[in-house]
């Protein structure tokens, strides 16, 4: 995610998630990837649908989950709450991503829901 990377050299940690989802959509479409963002999913539990079960931040060719932060540090959460996305949504891979670091590369953590790490 080089253009995450860019991001965050450019505009440093500490600006609000919805800033950087915004600006990382509108790279990565740039780029040439379908990008959807704060995307509704439901959950089925028990024969019962539930319309507003949680919004991925983007979704990256409707395969790949990018959950932003802008957190001081990750902490185990954001990755469970992760993985209960990919698996609710059947995607397999996930990105969580954390803005808030001051060197972004501690900020990456990726979520295989039936894949190897």
């Amino acid at each position: 995610m080089n253009v995450a990377f860019a991001m965050h050299r450019e505009l440093g940690p500490g600006l609000l998630e919805s800033v950087y989802e915004s600006i990382l959509k509108h790279e990565l479409e740039r780029l040439g990837f379908k990008v959807e963002q704060q995307v509704a999913v439901p959950i089925q539990y028990r024969g019962m649908r539930f319309e507003r079960g949680f919004r991925a931040d983007l979704i990256i060719d409707s395969s790949v989950i990018l959950e932003i932060k802008s957190v001081e540090q990750l902490l185990p959460v954001h990755g469970k709450q992760l993985l209960t996305y990919l698996r609710l949504t059947g995607c397999r891979l996930g990105l969580l991503i954390n803005f808030g670091e001051e060197l972004l590369k501690h900020g990456f953590k990726r979520i295989a829901n039936g894949m190897p790490s």
